[in-house]
């Protein structure tokens, strides 16, 4: 049924990235009003065109928002739009709903929504997870932790960008910490994609050949057909930059040390990301760690030139 202008919500999103711009999107579908901030200009000038509101800072994005989707990098990130010069909570009215969309250490997102909460606002600790296509398509994971008010008041708001929604308690910090262990997961796959497709080429394998057998085959992952796609084809535009999963397993291996776990997968997956950062390759898609891979076992993978 369409919705009438007193009914129809009111969102914004802060970090019109790769997934700030899909939910961005999924809420326009939805019928809400969105206002969008990011830092550069082409993409709030393709936001306007899109039909959302473009706004110059945070708090001009949250001054009528009824909920309020942050997706920026890392926690420090979140805290400047937030609570520093310009944050969101210079305007936001009291009873506004954050959702905590950064994959950040669980630590620190406690940290952002106790002060949150503090100032009269609700929390939900939401980040997601499903890739760009799934966040254009309004389909994403969310690994949500929050009050009841908090998930009542932000339901409309989160249907329009999820395709489901996991409730894993009443505090924030508990969807923080369930994503700390996907992006485990997810990280070390694609370390191990980047492995296997570099050992391939090494033996002279047909790399589109391999990825048709394996992407139906027991030893196939998420990660490996949408990241063995990318290396296949030598397309390393960034959809997640190889500096995200720097800062992902860097949370997984520190948090892990805090708790006494151990994670030599993770470690030696986070090695690798760094050496591709290190070698100038933080901002393209993190499937480019298996170029180091190549380098160092002597072969030249589609769209790969030399690196250093």
């Amino acid at each position: 049924m369409k919705r009438t202008l007193q009914d129809v919500g009111r969102a914004a999103v802060i970090g019109l990235g790769s997934m700030g711009w899909g939910a961005a999107l999924s809420l326009l579908r939805a019928g809400f009003f969105v206002n969008g901030c990011d830092v550069r200009q082409d993409v709030l000038q393709r936001f306007s065109q899109a039909g959302g509101k473009s706004c110059k800072t945070p708090s001009e994005a949250a001054s009528t928002a009824d909920t309020v989707f942050v997706f920026v990098v890392n926690s420090s990130q979140t805290e400047q739009v937030l609570f520093g010069p310009g944050g969101a909570l210079e305007t936001a009215r009291a009873g506004t709903v954050f959702l905590l969309c950064t994959t950040m250490a669980p630590s620190a997102t406690v940290a952002i929504a106790d002060r949150l909460e503090t100032a009269g606002m609700l929390v939900v600790d939401a980040p997601v997870s499903g890739g760009h296509a799934k966040a254009l398509s309004g389909e994403m994971v969310v690994m949500g932790s929050g009050s009841p008010e908090a998930f009542a008041r932000a339901k409309q708001a989160l249907d329009a960008v999820s395709g489901k929604v996991f409730r894993l308690g009443d505090r924030p910090g508990l969807g923080s910490q369930v994503k700390m262990i996907n992006q485990l997961l997810a990280g070390v796959h694609i370390a191990v994609t980047a492995e296997a497709m570099t050992f391939a080429a090494k033996t002279g394998i047909d790399l589109k050949t391999l990825y048709d057998v394996l992407r139906v085959s027991a030893g196939s992952s998420w990660m490996f057909e949408n990241r063995g796609e990318h290396i296949v084809s030598g397309d390393y535009a960034p959809r997640s930059a190889v500096d995200i999963f720097v800062k992902d397993l860097g949370i997984v291996t520190s948090e892990a040390d805090r708790a006494g776990a151990v994670t030599p997968l993770a470690a030696t997956a986070l090695d690798l990301f760094r050496q591709a950062s290190d070698a100038g390759l933080g901002l393209e898609d993190d499937a480019a760690v298996a170029k180091i891979l190549a380098e160092k076992s002597g072969v030249v993978l589609p769209g790969m030139t030399v690196i250093g």
